[in-house]
């Protein structure tokens, strides 16, 4: 059968395996910490690319998953929210746990248990649907919800991250959606090439908050080189079609990352680290500190359901 899945074991990490024989590209997902997408990798002619910057063992993840949030689903809420506090229908909040910047940060599901609720393989794809049912942890968020998370490996090297988010509190609840994974195409970022669909960027305040204004940006419209550019952007992506929102391409290797969102996930965060090694690319459904300004911040009524999806093709061209 072409698709398969399968457990492993690597440095005390247990992984859900996805492979395509016919490719050789093969993901691996860290169900019991937050769901993580710890491999997306293609063969190339001496060895493999790694596409995902991710951790080196179980002590490295729980050293610095806490900092980095590589691959980390964020939920409830994106980014950050500042000084940790929002308020909701008449009611303020603020959460108990914050980065070191004073804000809340990433959501509430890092390193979260997630359970298999199913698998299937065949010769058209490979699935697996992970769940967490979050229950009022943080007084910051006294609330109730499911989310199922849904990876698919299918042909052409796409990998598709479905993301449903279902209210099982009595009342409404706030929530927005989103994904921090850190790519890595091989050598420095610096001789990447990057495509964005946005001729827009919010613009921040000195704690990387929204201070309500928006940037003319297009510099990203056409491949352009990254160079020596520290990027810590929220692009406003246009949807033209069935055309990638964004690309990433390495001429030294020739390998390149698309980016297929559906429109819910209506902001693209891209993050340069510091060793220039990776970039961060965060598909999000909300904006930085939605919990306050209200920017893409969906509402859901008890019992109602929203998903969100996107497609990262990887190949070699």
């Amino acid at each position: 059968m072409r698709f398969t899945i399968f457990k492993s074991d690597e440095q005390d990490l247990h992984f859900l395996q996805l492979n395509d024989s016919s490719t050789g590209i093969r993901v691996k997902i860290l169900p019991e910490y937050g769901a993580l997408l710890h491999e997306f990798s293609i063969p190339l002619l001496h060895g493999r690319l790694q596409a995902i910057s991710s951790y080196k063992n179980l002590s490295d993840l729980r050293m610095n998953h806490p900092l980095f949030y590589r691959s980390a689903k964020l939920s409830p809420f994106p980014c950050r929210t500042h000084k940790g506090r929002y308020e909701f229908e008449g009611k303020h909040y603020e959460f108990k746990n914050k980065f070191t910047d004073g804000s809340a940060i990433h959501g509430l599901l890092s390193g979260k248990p997630f359970s298999v609720m199913q698998e299937h393989a065949d010769e058209l794809s490979a699935a697996v649907v992970l769940e967490y049912r979050y229950a009022h942890e943080d007084p910051g968020y006294p609330f109730d919800y499911k989310i199922n998370v849904k990876y698919t490996l299918k042909q052409a090297g796409r990998l598709f991250l479905e993301t449903t988010l279902t209210n099982l509190s009595s009342g409404r609840i706030p929530v927005a959606d989103g994904w921090h994974p850190y790519f890595s195409l091989g050598g420095k970022v610096n001789d990447w090439f990057l495509t964005v669909q946005a001729k827009e960027m919010l613009a921040f305040d000195q704690n990387l908050i929204p201070n309500g204004k928006k940037i003319r940006f297009d510099s990203f419209s056409s491949p352009s080189r990254i160079d020596n550019l520290v990027l810590d952007h929220c692009f406003l992506p246009e949807f033209h079609g069935g055309e990638a929102v964004c690309k990433l391409f390495n001429p030294a290797n020739g390998a390149a990352l698309s980016f297929f969102p559906d429109p819910g996930y209506a902001y693209l965060q891209i993050y340069s680290p510091d060793d220039r090694n990776s970039l961060a690319i965060e598909n999000l459904s909300a904006a930085p500190d939605c919990l306050n300004n209200g920017m893409g911040l969906s509402i859901l009524e008890p019992g109602h359901a929203q998903s969100f999806t996107v497609c990262y093709q990887l190949d070699l061209q």
